[in-house]
């Protein structure tokens, strides 16, 4: 049963940038944040600040006016702390003072506007927080500015702020591509910063590059429809881009209805800044974050204990404690699948392994389900959940693992094809096994706790068993039997049931 979320435990982060004004409203701070409210409304605050020093009129009452119902959304679910954010429009524009006071008089709470070494080091946390161990450079573009920040683990370097938003460059370039290439050619040159990017991972935050990945998924026909950890090749993305403004040349980006109207424009922008990066920081890849500053807010707000824990797992376990019919039981499989890999001395880094205590703890996620669909229903709960600290390769990994414990491992219930196409033959061979080891431990435990911890593996030569202890000895049947000599063969063993 999942533990009753107390009152008040909500946390919400009002961020007001120089395109959007947004509110999301998290269940609580936590390791694995959960957004139960996210709303955002396109204002263009940074429109023709690097041209009048202002912020637009009528993008402040637009703003003013979104924030009014932010406040009282937060009232209805009753947050119970509200923190408030404003970047580069605000911070440059020489009305952005006044407007913030008239904010803050809405909002009810302090505003912090943040310099822009300051947005730079919240972007990095918030993709600590959402990338396991991440490598690279990070760079969030939003409306107004461009930082640019090397990460290492947990490790942050200082960061650079670029007068290069979409806004911000669509305004300084007075709308001529060919002025805003050169703006971004000499504010990117200069940039010492970026030669630590080389062979490395380059971080894409923000919505317009969002957008450009989306653009990029529907094009070329990819498996999953997840934003977060989408990669793509570096030389690949290079000729996107330059794809993408090629077609912006020849007005052909206006019905790309899969982006709003209000950021279209900007998609050209975003195309350009990325290309002078991939030219200049020459990565090896381009992932796309959906964590950036609002949740690097709040990463930096944890104890250092909860900063330093596995975001995934503990995604995990909230799915686990929140769907599972025992979270015991998953705790127990994880233990069984350890003494499992032990004594079949099944090779196993790290990542092997916390990919499989993962699935171990989603494995009875599906059980409300249909048994008819319970495998591609939990396939799809998993590989296009709302988490972070995992890749798509990895989120394929530990879906299938789940899928074939509920569907099975014959040819007739295959996962689809293009799921598959994700991972190697070995990781996929690896998935399979562990489907056959949760089918042997679910049916032995029925999914409640205390059972597992009385069974053991025992290996004598090329021979695999499984021990029952002897107050046990009536769950044995020939369906255990079966389902053990699979999993058994899977391992390349022979396979039986002992009673003790």
């Amino acid at each position: 049963m999942k533990r009753p979320r107390k009152r008040g435990s909500s946390v919400a982060v009002i961020d007001i940038g120089s395109n959007s004004v947004r509110l999301v409203v998290y269940e609580a701070l936590a390791r694995s944040l959960i957004p139960i409210f996210n709303e955002k409304t396109l204002c263009g605050l940074g429109r023709e600040v690097q041209s009048t020093g202002l912020l637009a009129p009528d993008a402040v009452d637009k703003a003013l006016t979104s924030l009014k119902r932010f406040r009282a959304l937060c009232r209805v679910m009753q947050v119970g702390r509200v923190f408030a954010i404003a970047t580069a429009a605000c911070r440059d524009a020489s009305n952005g003072p006044d407007f913030i006071a008239k904010a803050e008089r809405i909002c009810a709470v302090k505003i912090e506007i943040l310099s822009g070494p300051r947005e730079a080091r919240l972007s990095a946390l918030g993709v600590i927080s959402g990338i396991h161990h991440p490598d690279g450079i990070v760079g969030d573009l939003g409306g107004g500015s461009l930082e640019l920040i090397e990460v290492r683990r947990n490790a942050v370097r200082s960061g650079v702020t670029l007068p290069l938003g979409g806004l911000a460059l669509q305004d300084l370039a007075h709308k001529s591509l060919k002025r805003a290439d050169r703006i971004v050619r000499e504010e990117i040159d200069a940039v010492p910063q970026l030669t630590a990017g080389r062979g490395r991972t380059f971080y894409a935050v923000g919505g317009t590059w969002r957008a450009l990945a989306r653009i990029h998924i529907i094009q070329s026909g990819y498996s999953l429809q997840v934003m977060h950890g989408y990669s793509i090749p570096a030389a690949e993305a290079l000729d996107f881009s330059r794809r993408l403004r090629r077609l912006a040349a020849a007005n052909m980006l206006a019905d790309i209805e899969i982006v709003a109207d209000a950021r279209r424009p900007l998609l050209t922008y975003a195309a350009l800044v990325l290309e002078h990066i991939i030219r200049v920081a020459r990565p090896k890849s381009i992932v796309f974050s959906t964590f950036g500053v609002r949740e690097g807010l709040l990463h930096e707000k944890l104890s250092e204990t909860e900063r330093n824990k596995d975001g995934l797992i503990c995604a995990a376990e909230e799915l686990n404690q929140l769907l599972s019919r025992s979270a015991r039981h998953a705790r127990e499989l994880i233990a069984w699948t350890d003494r499992l890999v032990r004594v079949v001395k099944l090779r196993e880094t790290e990542e092997d392994r916390r990919l499989r205590h993962t699935a171990c703890l989603l494995s009875d996620i599906g059980w409300r389900v249909h048994p008819d669909h319970r495998g591609e229903q939990t396939l799809s709960l998993v590989v296009n959940g709302n988490f972070g600290a995992i890749t798509h390769t990895e989120r394929a990994f530990v879906g299938l693992s789940v899928f074939y414990r509920y569907a099975g491992l014959s040819e007739e219930n295959q996962p689809p094809v293009t799921m598959q196409e994700l991972l190697t033959p070995a990781q996929l061979e690896r998935a399979r096994l562990l489907g056959a080891a949760f089918r042997v431990g679910h049916l032995i435990s029925a999914a409640r706790p205390g059972v597992l911890p009385a069974t053991h593996f025992r290996s004598q030569g090329r021979k695999l068993m499984l021990v029952f202890e002897h107050r046990l000895g009536d769950l044995v049947a020939d369906r255990v039997g079966g389902r053990f000599r699979q999993l058994a063969r899977l391992i390349g063993r022979s396979g039986s049931i002992v009673r003790r």
